[in-house]
């Protein structure tokens, strides 16, 4: 015979589960879920020492470079190549003489300029405090922030959407850690105007700048499965000549493509940096600046190593080793090549490392590139990357911008989309970025 039960024994049964069955579900989900970088912005400086691209006058927002930020605001916007429903931040003072307090730290949702989306912007914590002081060299990842506007019905209307990062120097910051090229628009209140990053409305913020600041990456909590690209390499990877807020670097064509193919299983971030060389300089410090920032080796394990869910590296480098700059011997060149690679197997054997030749600059009108013996080192490089069997898969962009007859880019690809003008014959305009990002077997990422 059945037993029955009573209605006030059967609610309070029912109640125990509800609360079981809540107190498994998160238990459940971080099973499933893990962190992975869907944002990196490399760090160089400090500012002003880099090679931004159209950058506007910001003697009124920075008046000293020595003195840097000044009890002020930044809301910086980046495109993450994932949404996931909770989020978090890396700051960074690596390139700092000074410790740096942050605080007002907030995420949005970006509705346009520097103003936000009503109702998404969340309060970021540091170890559960409101603020935190990050030491010269050193960098700090936030506590986990849910982003309430993200659920699975809305991840693939938020594709392209830009997440506004905001926050607020205690002080005077010193010496500023950024990125110079972000080729994206990001605000910064005026000098003395306090903690604004609450504030979700434009007026606060009424300066503009073409790079980032303090911020360096973000991360999304995503399925397990998820994995992340890295591209490292120089200005070519960074965006240089491609349209300022246009997202339309190599980077961006593959991840749409990526995104199309596979859903969200492999997303790309860009660790590029214009100037940037695989052999050079051989220190790098915030006394001892150079505009293409730490060298491939030196700034490895910040920019590739230490991110989230990183299961591949496509890196394309070398044209600035050879420049009037550089000017270092191919062999070198191939040499700090093989030692990186090493470095990468011995610390991760499953991360898989893809090489990508180095596109031509011979005829540039860039004082530093276009001539003859840079060009015989580059086509010695990319012998090297398609041949030494170092590389797990190779892809070949300087196919896909060569112009056979006369060695150098395609015409086509050469006038300037970020300021206009005739180019420079070195960096390739969106057209030649939608090639080379056409030019990428999507199997060899999916393998």
């Amino acid at each position: 015979m059945r037993q029955k039960f009573s209605r006030p024994l059967y609610a309070f049964a029912s109640l125990l589960f509800v609360l079981f069955a809540g107190l498994c579900a998160p238990l459940w989900a971080a099973g499933n879920e893990s962190w992975v970088t869907s944002w990196t912005g490399s760090v160089q400086g400090p500012y002003p020492v880099g090679n931004p691209s159209a950058q506007p006058n910001l003697s009124r927002a920075f008046p000293s470079a020595q003195a840097g930020a000044n009890d002020q605001s930044f809301r910086m916007i980046v495109r993450p190549d994932l949404w996931g429903s909770e989020t978090r931040i890396r700051l960074s003072n690596a390139l700092g003489t000074q410790p740096v307090t942050f605080d007002g730290v907030f995420v949005g949702l970006q509705q346009s300029s520097s103003a936000l989306v009503a109702g998404t912007n969340q309060a970021v914590s540091f170890g559960g405090k409101s603020s935190i002081t990050i030491a010269p060299g050193a960098s700090a990842w936030s506590d986990a922030v849910p982003l309430r506007f993200v659920n699975p019905g809305s991840i693939a209307t938020l594709a392209g959407r830009k997440l506004a990062v905001s926050f607020h120097v205690v002080g005077a910051s010193g010496p500023m850690t950024w990125h110079a090229k972000a080729l994206t628009s990001s605000y910064i209140t005026a000098p003395n105007a306090g903690a604004k990053g609450h504030d979700e409305g434009e007026a606060a913020f009424p300066f503009a700048t073409a790079s980032w600041y303090f911020l360096d990456a973000v991360d999304m909590l995503a399925p397990a499965d998820t994995r992340a690209i890295v591209a490292f390499g120089d200005s070519i990877t960074d965006g240089t000549a491609s349209t300022i807020n246009g997202d339309d670097r190599w980077t961006d064509v593959l991840s749409r493509r990526l995104r199309t193919a596979f859903g969200n299983k492999l997303i790309v971030v860009n660790a590029g940096i214009g100037g940037n060389q695989v052999a050079g300089p051989a220190e790098y410090a915030a006394d001892k600046p150079f505009p293409g920032g730490p060298s491939a080796g030196q700034r490895l394990e910040r920019d590739v190593l230490s991110l989230s869910g990183v299961k591949s590296m496509i890196w394309m480098e070398g044209i600035n080793d050879f420049s009037k700059n550089g000017n270092r011997d191919a062999e070198v060149v191939k040499a700090e090549m093989k030692s990186i690679i090493e470095r990468i197997r011995s610390k991760r054997p499953n991360l898989k490392i893809i090489g990508a030749t180095v596109t031509s600059a011979l005829g540039s009108t860039s004082a530093a590139h276009g001539f003859a013996e840079q060009d015989a080192k580059r086509q010695a490089l990319n012998d090297f990357i398609r041949n030494s069997g170092l590389f797990d898969a190779v892809i070949d962009f300087d196919k896909a911008i060569l112009d056979p007859q006369t060695g150098g880019m395609r015409a086509e690809f050469v006038p300037d989309n970020t300021v206009g003008g005739p180019g420079d014959k070195l960096h390739p305009n969106r057209l030649g970025y939608l090639a080379m990002g056409l030019a990428i077997d999507l199997n060899m990422l999916i393998k």
